[in-house]
């Protein structure tokens, strides 16, 4: 596959089931998320979410929709665990090799097999420093964390 530069859009937080959520659209340039893909995938949602433990750590994430050039759609709900650890819950619908009824890219189905995202799709400048730094950040945050408390105190 060809790479070809995609759009990324995000429209605003959304609350779900007590749990914010950032939103990240991915869509091709010249055919955006039709809106009702859109509904599908936020309409199922919250069935990507439901036996989240609750563990104490802030219930919070972001959520990736993202359009194919085929007749796919991926739904990624990313949310943090362990305090420091991600969890990726995802959907997909449209692609009958990931186990989707029809390619019907509105009717999603959850994906039960590990998951880090769909990574591929995101090969432009942008859309790589976005995974770059939000990988990196948390890990960055808790190495510094973790390392003031070993310097010892200036006399």
């Amino acid at each position: 596959m060809a790479f070809r530069d995609k759009e990324l859009r995000t429209p605003g937080p959304v609350l779900v089931d007590g749990r914010h959520l950032k939103r990240y659209h991915i869509d091709q340039p010249e055919r955006p998320i039709e809106p009702e893909v859109e509904k599908a995938a936020y309409d199922h949602l919250p069935l990507l979410l439901v036996d989240i433990v609750d563990d104490g750590t802030p219930a919070a994430g972001w959520v990736v929709l993202h359009r194919g050039a085929d007749s796919g759609a991926y739904l990624l709900a990313y949310t943090w665990v362990w305090d420091n650890a991600v969890e990726v819950r995802v959907a997909a619908a449209g692609q009958p090799a990931l186990d989707c009824p029809d390619e019907d890219p509105a009717h999603f189905v959850e994906v039960r097999r590990p998951a880090v995202g769909c990574v591929w799709e995101l090969a432009g400048e942008k859309a790589i420093f976005f995974v770059v730094v939000l990988g990196a950040a948390p890990s960055i945050a808790n190495g510094v964390i973790s390392g003031v408390d070993y310097v010892p105190p200036l006399l």
